[in-house]
């Protein structure tokens, strides 16, 4: 289910109006980055080039003008080159680019330091991501001075830079029926591999041998991974960004897992965390039921006309409780959230905003104000508690960390979780960790 090309000839078109006549913008593709020595990553394109184009390919500029006469969109691409696609794969060219990828006019890559100035020409305004890309900053800069260095024969150039961003991102925070789509199935990938790693998990085994199976579970629906994932046992569940994933997982500890998949181009986001062993102790599951709660009683904040702060609260009332009935904090709830004492446990905000990239574009306040959800926005829901060796807390906590996130859609009448069938209760998980064969 990828994203048609009317979708984004529509995502050009409103950008375009809001640019106005006179404008001009230009969006280069993500570079190749080098792994080691020859060995290249695999490749990812830029999320704004990817929103506004669908092209796959390195090496590539696509530049939009309002009102051109002779076509609004233009693509510059890699030539086809039966040589070099005998050793890289195949490439679009520049019929590909306008059958395939609806540009109106597409240019080798190569003849772009002769033809981009031309098109720069007389524009007032350019919309650009200036400062992401230092060496195409200095080449739009050259642009623009052989433009300046001709101007006794008339030509003129853009005396106007204006963050593309501005307006992009602003426009990305909104996802279309086709997007919610696209990150649904991508949610639904996730969810089967959270049920997978969860149905595999046995005590002595190690984090890695748990994480290919959501490696696994994701190409084999040609999804990528949204981001590396967390795979932490133990004491590891609670750094918040561990990443080394190589302990063995030992019976009577906890397993966090944040991990999400990518389809095409959209990620997902989940973080589960269930007992290696397949049954919480009682301190375990306190610890766990406390967070629950409080996602829960943040969900149910996620909804047209409330703020991008309200759920953050509602989990940090929830957790701040059951903190004090676990007796990991003393005093009187409202002093307690008053002073931030819940941060001993509790170090990071509720959610962020999900599509093209996990952590996605868009402002969380304007003017000053923390922003109003709004139908089509899409939020991670996330709260957890992580609790230390090295907490002065009953020796029972130590060593429990918990997180659970899910993928909330913002409706027209509340909400919608997108990861609603990846299992969160008690009886769940305990009902399919080490049940595979």
């Amino acid at each position: 289910m990828p994203i048609n090309a009317k979708e984004f000839a529509r995502r050009r078109r409103q950008l375009m109006r809001m640019m106005g006549d006179g404008a001009i913008a230009v969006l280069p593709a993500a570079p190749v980055r080098i792994r080691n020595r020859d060995a290249d990553y695999r490749y990812r394109q830029d999320s704004d080039f990817l929103y506004l184009t669908g092209f796959p390919e390195p090496e590539a500029v696509a530049v939009l003008i309002p009102g051109r006469p002779q076509g609004e969109y233009i693509l510059f691409c890699r030539e086809r080159n039966p040589e070099m696609e005998t050793w890289n794969g195949r490439r679009a060219g520049q019929t590909g680019a306008v059958e395939e990828y609806g540009a109106d006019d597409s240019f080798p890559i190569d003849d772009i330091d002769e033809i981009l100035p031309g098109l720069l020409e007389n524009r007032a305004r350019v919309y650009y991501s200036m400062g992401r890309d230092t060496e195409f900053d200095r080449r739009l800069m050259a642009w623009i001075n052989v433009i300046r260095s001709q101007s006794r024969t008339g030509r003129q150039p853009p005396h106007e830079f204006i963050s593309l961003e501005y307006l992009l991102h602003e426009m990305r925070l909104f996802k279309s029926s086709a997007e919610l789509k696209t990150m649904r199935r991508a949610a639904e990938i996730s969810t089967e591999g959270h049920r997978r790693m969860m149905a595999m998990c046995r005590p002595g085994m190690h984090e890695y041998e748990i994480e290919a199976e959501f490696i696994y579970t994701a190409r084999r629906h040609n999804a990528d991974l949204a981001y590396q994932s967390i795979v932490g046992g133990g004491a590891n569940g609670c750094i918040l960004h561990y990443v080394d994933n190589n302990e063995m997982l030992r019976d009577g500890e906890l397993l966090l897992i944040d991990a999400g998949a990518e389809y095409e181009g959209y990620a997902s986001d989940i973080t589960r965390t269930f007992p290696v062993g397949g049954r919480f102790s009682e301190a375990q599951r306190e610890v766990y039921e406390a967070v629950l709660a409080a996602q829960e009683a943040a969900i149910k904040k996620v909804k047209p006309g409330n703020s991008w702060d309200d759920p953050h609260a509602a989990a940090v009332r929830e957790l701040t409780k059951g903190m004090i009935e676990l007796g990991l904090l003393k005093g009187k709830p409202a002093k307690l959230i008053r002073e931030g004492a819940y941060r001993r446990f509790y170090m990071h905000r509720t959610g962020h905003w999900l599509g093209i990239d996990v952590h996605d574009v868009g402002e969380y306040k304007v003017d000053g104000e923390w922003r109003l959800l709004e139908p089509g926005m899409v939020t991670t829901v996330e709260p957890g508690l992580y609790i230390t060796a090295e907490a002065d807390v009953p020796e029972r906590f130590h060593n429990i960390g918990v997180r659970i996130e899910d993928d909330v859609a913002v409706t027209k009448d509340g909400h919608k979780v997108l990861t609603e069938d990846t299992p969160k209760s008690v009886a769940e998980i305990e009902a399919l960790v080490g049940t595979a064969a």
